[in-house]
């Protein structure tokens, strides 16, 4: 099975399997990391599921549509490597993916 690592706000490494098809923000949460709040649920309607992936690894991704983008902009805590992982659909050729949770704002 494809795998996701994660990296907590205190700086634990993860690794934890990735179903194909769910969003990152449901397989962060569906592992149990609560840190990452997710109040929308997924409707990209806030930025409560915002994490960093690795600079390396931002090729792998979907591009970033216009209501992420504009969300993210709100955020303080906006990096160049930033997303919304509830508009990331993990894919086979994601494996391995490395993101970390964002810190709250």
């Amino acid at each position: 099975m494809p795998s996701l690592t994660v990296i907590t706000r205190d700086n634990v490494r993860r690794e934890i399997d990735a179903e194909v098809g769910l969003s990152v923000m449901e397989l962060i949460r569906r592992a149990g990391f609560d840190e990452l709040v997710a109040l929308c649920g997924g409707c990209c309607s806030c930025a409560t599921c915002h994490v960093y992936v690795a600079p390396d690894q931002m090729e792998r991704l979907q591009p970033m549509a216009g209501d992420e983008n504009d969300l993210l902009d709100s955020s303080e805590y906006r990096q160049p490597q930033s997303r919304l992982s509830c508009q990331l659909t993990f894919e086979a050729s994601m494996d391995g993916l490395e993101v970390a949770i964002a810190p709250e704002e």
